[in-house]
This record gives C-alpha cells, structure tokens and sequence, in this order.
C-alpha cells in the first residue's frame, strides 16, 4: 500500500507494512524522519518495536520527497532506491564550498561577467546522459569502511574514484545570476551537489547548490507526500486518549 496525504490512515496496517510518502522538512536528515516516524507509531500501535526505514537519503539542506517504508514493505526498500529521481533547485555561480551546497562556508570566489545564457546552454547538454561523476568528500560513501565525511572534517586527504551516472535531463529555468534554478532527472547514485560544483567548473568559474527539493522518485510525486508534522499530528488524534 502507498500511503499519500489523502489516505484514511485508520486503514492502514503499518506492521504488516506500508510505503509512505513524506515530504522532508529542511534540515532534518533521513534518518530524523525514521526516528520522529517509528516513536509516533510505536505510540499509535502501543507496541515496542516497529520496523522503519528509508529509501533513499536527502541531505539535511534539501527537502521534498522521501519514501518511508514500514513492516514488511521494508523489503521493497533496495528497489525503490533503484529508481530514478528528479529535482529542481539553484546553483549560486562565482564561488565553491568544500561541501559543494551551504553546509560550509566559500572557499573560492570566481568571475561571472563571462557567464551567458548561450554559454550555460552549451555546457547544459554535455550533462546529458551516461557521464563519470565524482562523489563530493562531504558524503556518505564509505571508504576502507569509513564514512568520506569523516575524513573531511577531521583535515584527512582521501582518494576518490569516479562513478558512473546517467543524467535524463538538466534544464536551466531561470537565471539571476549569480543564481540559477535548474531541473533534473536523474539515476540512482547522483550527487546533485557534484553536478552544481562540475557545472560551475565547466564555465570557468565556480558552483555550489543554494537550494534543493527532490520532486519525483518516478512514479512518486511530492505533491502526494505528507508533512511530516501533518501526519504525526493525525496518528496521534487517533491515539485513545484523544
């Protein structure tokens, strides 16, 4: 079962298992939402344990859709993350971060006089498609078993290899400089912090992303996801205590 925002929640098994879509508020992490989502429940089943997990992580600094799965419907997770996502966010050009989006501060600064519409529409398109893209040091990735952000903020050089993507789509929607906003679609595995930072490169200058909200996990549609205090609001309405 897909839970959306218009579903009768009294309805819903969610030990036997259920798929719901939330909408991730901003500086929350993936895994914020899992722990706020699994108290709720456990509250609401009266029951000490419950499955919950993600499918599929969004950096504390973007926001937007997030496949939550319960029970059972766990097992769906690794095919779910398979999918493609897409996004719409903005590029802020003439300067780089060490994290490639607002979570540290600029590093470097470069020109943008040089930037036009023809020129980011030229570099736009060789993005397109099956490309090798470098995972930023500030993520996740393991490494000798190790997370790469820890090597970055405790000073440590890492060695980072290339991974192969594939980009759908990138659309520039409207540009003030030095901010842009863009749409993508892409495959699993995308950093879109990477392809903010590698944009900026291939003008000449520099890129980090400002803002980012995924919108779609293909089929799934962020419009349909609930707010996460909207639906712990209602489960804990149907409390018996209310």
């Amino acid at each position: 079962m897909i839970l959306t925002k218009d579903a009768d929640l009294s309805q819903v098994d969610f030990l036997a298992g259920t798929t719901i879509l939330i909408n991730k508020p901003l500086t929350w992490t993936s895994f914020d939402v899992v722990n706020k989502l699994r108290y709720s429940l456990k509250r609401y089943l009266n029951v000490k344990k419950i499955k919950v997990g993600h499918a599929g992580t969004l950096d504390p600094l973007a926001d937007g859709l997030l496949i939550l799965c319960t029970g059972k419907s766990t097992k769906t997770i690794d095919t779910l993350q398979a999918k493609s996502k897409s996004y719409k966010g903005t590029i802020c050009l003439g300067g780089t971060t060490p994290s490639y989006d607002r979570e540290t501060e600029v590093d470097q600064t470069f020109p943008i006089e040089h930037i036009t519409d023809e020129l980011m529409e030229e570099h736009r398109q060789s993005f397109v498609g099956v490309i090798q893209q470098m995972p930023p040091i500030f993520s996740a990735i393991k490494k000798n078993g190790k997370a790469l952000y820890k090597y970055a903020r405790s000073g440590q050089k890492v060695e980072i290899t290339p991974r192969e993507i594939t980009i759908h789509s990138f659309d520039i929607t409207d540009n003030k400089l030095p901010e842009i906003s863009f749409e993508v679609s892409c495959s699993k595995g995308t950093y879109i912090r990477s392809l903010a930072y590698d944009f900026g490169k291939a003008l000449n200058s520099g890129g980090y992303l400002s803002s980012l909200t995924r919108t779609k996990i293909e089929e799934f549609d962020y419009e349909d996801a609930w707010d996460l205090e909207v639906l712990i609001s209602v489960l804990e309405d149907m409390m018996p205590e209310h």
